[in-house]
């Protein structure tokens, strides 16, 4: 479910940025997402083409660079690659954990005719 919503952010952000360029087509989308949780590179992928139909961007390929951002523990000071959305710390299991980086995502370039 989360890399559906993902792909959709992904695609609003792609079809702004085509239209604000005059784009009649997206070819290749580059760019980034940083998540603190799993994703499927797989499925992401195949949401953002099954939500591109019937777009400008209908077919583009996408080259992206996924990011796992890491946690740190407030309560036992850990660092982990947190495998939940609250930042449960696999040690000690406190949900108080803190970001060690950026999340999100962003459009780097894009090829377009």
């Amino acid at each position: 479910m989360h890399e559906s919503v993902l792909a959709r952010q992904m695609l609003d952000a792609v079809l702004r940025r085509a239209l604000s360029h005059g784009a009649s087509r997206v070819r290749v989308v580059r760019g980034w997402v940083a998540e603190t949780v799993s994703l499927s590179p797989e499925r992401l992928f195949s949401d953002f083409a099954t939500q591109a139909r019937g777009t400008q961007a209908e077919g583009a390929r996408l080259l992206l660079e996924l990011i796992h951002v890491e946690a740190r523990c407030r309560a036992c000071g850990r660092t982990y690659a947190p495998e939940h959305p609250r930042l449960r710390c696999p040690v000690c299991g406190s949900t108080n954990g803190e970001q060690l980086g950026q999340t999100g995502l962003a459009v780097t370039s894009l090829v377009v005719d």
